[in-house]
């Protein structure tokens, strides 16, 4: 996930709905759309669609990179707002759908043969890009998707509010619970998790040492560890030491930045804006572990490059792609880390990379390193749905976790068989 417009933000998994709902079963019947004329060189006429980044300056580069293209001509779409996963898979139904268009894994699009395989434009590069994006985009061998930014998410805190309460970084979640308790004041909440949870649910996932499926396509979320962290977020939760009411969600560095709490749930995408806030009041720890067969856990977000594969213009399409994100090195890296903070998941641009050698971005990419789990392209939208009623019923209702999980077993078990048979 990254960056988005104020109204755009909190919603990976919103996005992902409308692609399970679509992907499922609309866009299986998806027409071609309409061969475009007026660009430059081959006379094709390309569109690509891109939701609205929150960062400044990042429309007029997607569009900025768009014109030094010379073999078409390529339209950007922005879609403002929170309509983007609904503009997109609505378009793609149409003979005005995008050529190109960016999106996260999943397998879905594969199945209903929605996106191009793009192996043949990734293969001779693909020692270079970090290989769980690699893995994350396959399917039986073939890679589905160019990865553009990886977003890794992690706690920031203000480090001279911990220290004025005698607060150590928490390591795990008994003590970030104990933090922020010892956080909270009259005018500060000790922590915000994002105003309803749902944003840690994968991080509550490993960090309690386990995965959403495992190698085999089963579930593997169920565990007693799992059910340990839904009990603790259920503490924290109902403890009156979290913000639950922010004026923007988790996406936005503005509860922090404001002082309207000590530690804030966030991504790498709004360090430069908090550095510029706070300086070297600022700091980062991963979510930490859950239990005794815990470990910290980083989710990693990010967005992905597609072609429509029922479009009319796929080889000049896939020939666009190829140019801007596997050749144009300068693009990508300026894509990366000029509008808020992205790793790139090229590893020689990443490695070159001047803004991400010292201090606190440093410090980030050695927890997306150590600490990232990545896309799971199996882990569809149905799925996430599900589980984001786990969070609604145990953590903010007070629900029995055994028993929310046992719901959300059904559900899965249910797509899966879809999916795999």
């Amino acid at each position: 996930m990254s960056a988005m417009s104020s109204s755009n933000w909190d919603r990976r998994s919103i996005f992902r709905a409308a692609a399970g709902m679509a992907a499922a079963g609309t866009l299986a019947a998806c027409g071609s759309n309409t061969g475009r004329s007026g660009g430059s060189g081959s006379g094709k006429q390309l569109t690509q669609m891109f939701h609205a980044y929150g960062e400044a300056g990042t429309e007029q580069a997607i569009k900025r990179y768009a014109a030094a293209y010379k073999k078409a001509g390529v339209n950007t779409q922005w879609i403002t707002g929170n309509t983007f996963e609904t503009k997109l898979f609505s378009a793609l139904l149409t003979k005005q759908a995008p050529d190109v268009f960016e999106f996260h894994p999943q397998l879905q699009l594969v199945k209903s043969g929605q996106v191009a395989d793009l192996s043949d434009l990734i293969d001779p590069v693909k020692d270079d890009f970090n290989q769980n994006d690699i893995t994350s985009h396959t399917v039986d061998g073939k890679i589905y998707g160019i990865r553009m930014i990886d977003d890794p998410q992690f706690f920031y805190y203000r480090k001279s509010m911990l220290e004025k309460a005698k607060v150590d970084v928490p390591t795990t979640l008994d003590e970030l619970i104990e933090a922020a308790a010892k956080l909270t004041t009259d005018k500060v909440k000790g922590a915000f998790l994002g105003n309803d949870f749902t944003a840690v649910q994968n991080n509550l996932i490993g960090s309690a040492g386990a995965e959403s499926l495992d190698a085999k396509n089963q579930i593997a979320y169920h565990t007693d560890g799992v059910v340990e962290g839904l009990k603790k977020l259920r503490k924290l939760f109902s403890s009156g030491h979290v913000l639950l009411d922010a004026p923007t969600d988790w996406w936005d560095p503005s509860a922090l930045d404001q002082g309207l709490c000590a530690i804030q749930w966030g991504g790498m995408w709004s360090m430069p804006v908090m550095q510029k806030a706070l300086g070297d009041d600022l700091g980062i720890f991963p979510f930490p572990k859950v239990g005794d067969s815990g470990r910290p856990s980083v989710t990693n977000g990010g967005w992905s490059m597609f072609v429509n594969a029922k479009g009319k213009n796929v080889d000049a399409a896939k020939e666009y792609v190829k140019w801007l994100w596997i050749e144009q090195k300068k693009y990508q890296e300026d894509w990366a880390l000029s509008y808020g903070f992205h790793i790139p998941p090229r590893t020689s641009i990443a490695n070159g990379a001047a803004k991400l050698k010292s201090g606190l971005p440093a410090e980030a990419v050695k927890l997306f390193t150590d600490y990232g789990h990545f896309d799971n392209i199996a882990w569809d939208q149905v799925m996430i749905t599900a589980f984001n009623d786990v969070i609604a019923s145990a953590v903010r209702k007070n629900g029995n976790p055994e028993a929310a999980l046992d719901a959300c077993d059904k559900k899965v078990d249910v797509e899966l068989k879809k999916l795999f048979g």
